[in-house]
């Protein structure tokens, strides 16, 4: 199946669960519980975002509290990612602990990174990329769709849709 990753759903094992590279799955940002400080964090970016987009003095206010939360849950997490990072719908950051990403990274829709990822320079993550936990990503470069990156890995070249890459140096893996 190009584009897309198929695994099986936990609720009905049946029924495959598709992970789109091109279109946002909110409910994967949903806090769920009140402890939850990837999300929790990631909820703080969104809010501040759409506070300076709104503008005017109440935006301006609620931007000042949002930034102040997402300060309160960077320390929590000991992560740095950045209030005006692009980031598309669908982030997943399971364990957010050590996480670093530039300010001039984009992120793709439905993504998922791991603990201790860095994101160096400009980097544009495609889709659906899957980042192991201690992961350096060396930009400028450029991760296509539907890519997992192995643990700890350094990539420093631009990697294809679809593939699997590990190593240091990543190279792509034969899948």
């Amino acid at each position: 199946m190009q584009g897309n990753i198929q695994q099986t759903s936990p609720v009905e094992p049946e029924q495959p669960l598709v992970v789109s590279a091109t279109v946002p799955d909110w409910s994967r940002e949903e806090v769920r519980q009140f402890w939850d400080p990837g999300y929790k964090l990631l909820r703080a970016i969104r809010r501040y975002q759409a506070a300076k987009a709104r503008g005017g003095p109440i935006g301006w206010a609620f931007s000042k509290y949002w930034a102040l939360v997402h300060r309160f849950w960077s320390v929590i997490t000991q992560s740095e990612i950045h209030l005006n990072t692009h980031i598309e719908g669908g982030l997943r950051l399971p364990h957010p602990t050590g996480i670093i990403i530039h300010p001039t990274a984009r992120i793709g829709p439905n993504c998922m990174i791991f603990q201790q990822v860095t994101l160096v320079s400009t980097v544009v993550l495609g889709g659906h990329v899957d980042l192991g936990a201690g992961a350096k990503i060396m930009g400028p470069l450029t991760i296509g769709n539907d890519v997992t990156v192995g643990a700890n890995s350094v990539v420093t070249r631009d990697v294809e849709s679809g593939a699997t890459v590990a190593g240091v140096p990543a190279r792509k893996l034969n899948t």
